[in-house]
């Protein structure tokens, strides 16, 4: 089972959303497409979803072309950030509506539906409406109605953007266990680096409708193809440096480090985050981050340096790798 686009395009008046998209997803992997708002990952999963219909290039599923497959036929489970449940149904009805409309026989949408409860552990919770549940446990119950249709690929848009970060963390186990480690493609559309990094195989970073660069989350923080990219995975992002011949100096800030003969810096800013402190630095090179250990007393004029062999070279023009 994969999931293929093939020089995907789609246009929107006289702007191109997605331009010359190519995409594989093989059996049992999740790639996640991360990139900022409006750069087209949420218009590439309406595509293969049948939602939308591209001006140009094929969508393959599992070796088939699906361009001209209606929506209900593409056998996709697929969850959106809002959940998508129907507020005046319980639990049990709403998985349940799914099933009847494939005609799905009484006694085996019962069993059916017990199981998945149990799965997804909200059996405690069928009676209940969406309104009395948390924000966590509604995308379990949508979740729950994605794994009810036996999917051949797997959708997801953004679909921990509307829960606080405890209970992203509390999820993403949940997604892991139920989702990604089945043997279905797994599609996962965010703008959250993190998630795409905790959760993806690869990644494929989008930017104005194209991938900039796709690879395992190692690759692309250990070796980013360009600025936008190396900017985009890291949290803090990369620090980026004016060097003498045209180039930019790329250097994360946890690579930074205190040096008695290093870059002089004057303290802008100090973030304590418990077990380490994120500095705010000003030097004759432009503003740098760095990330300390958080027990460490500073002044506010330190120097700082970092080793050859953590640094990025770019191109100041284009951004890319040199």
């Amino acid at each position: 089972m994969t999931i293929e686009l093939q020089a995907i395009s789609r246009r929107f008046g006289d702007r191109w959303i997605l331009q010359d998209l190519d995409l594989q997803v093989g059996q049992g992997e999740c790639v996640a497409l991360l990139g900022a708002s409006g750069c087209g990952k949420s218009t590439a999963l309406r595509l293969i979803a049948g939602l939308d219909q591209p001006n140009r290039g094929s969508i393959l599923i599992h070796g088939r072309k699906v361009n001209n497959v209606p929506a209900r036929e593409r056998r996709i489970g697929m969850v959106f950030q809002s959940y998508a449940l129907f507020p005046h149904l319980s639990v049990r009805e709403n998985l349940e509506l799914g099933l009847r409309t494939r005609g799905a026989a009484v006694q085996d949408r019962r069993q059916r539906i017990a199981t998945i409860l149990e799965v997804v552990q909200l059996t405690d919770r069928a009676e209940q409406l969406p309104s009395q549940l948390s924000g966590g446990q509604r995308q379990r119950v949508a979740l729950a109605r994605a794994l009810l249709r036996d999917p051949l690929v797997y959708l997801l848009d953004e679909p921990m953007s509307n829960l606080d970060a405890k209970l992203r963390d509390e999820l993403r186990p949940e997604l892991r266990r139920l989702i990604l480690r089945g043997p279905q493609p797994v599609l996962y559309v965010t703008h959250d680096q993190q998630e795409a990094m905790a959760l993806a195989d690869r990644i494929a970073v989008m930017r104005d409708g194209r991938i900039e660069q796709i690879g395992t989350p190692q690759d692309l923080y250990a070796r980013p193809s360009s600025t936008y990219v190396a900017q985009f995975i890291g949290r803090p992002p990369m620090n980026l440096l004016d060097a003498d011949n045209g180039t930019l100096v790329g250097i994360r800030p946890e690579h930074l480090q205190l040096a008695d003969d290093g870059l002089p810096c004057r303290v802008l800013d100090r973030e304590w985050n418990g077990a380490s402190q994120l500095l705010l630095l000003d030097s004759d090179r432009g503003h740098l981050r760095m990330i300390c250990d958080g027990r460490t007393e500073l002044s506010d004029h330190i120097r700082v340096s970092w080793t050859d062999d953590r640094e990025h070279r770019f191109s100041k023009t284009s951004g890319q790798r040199c």
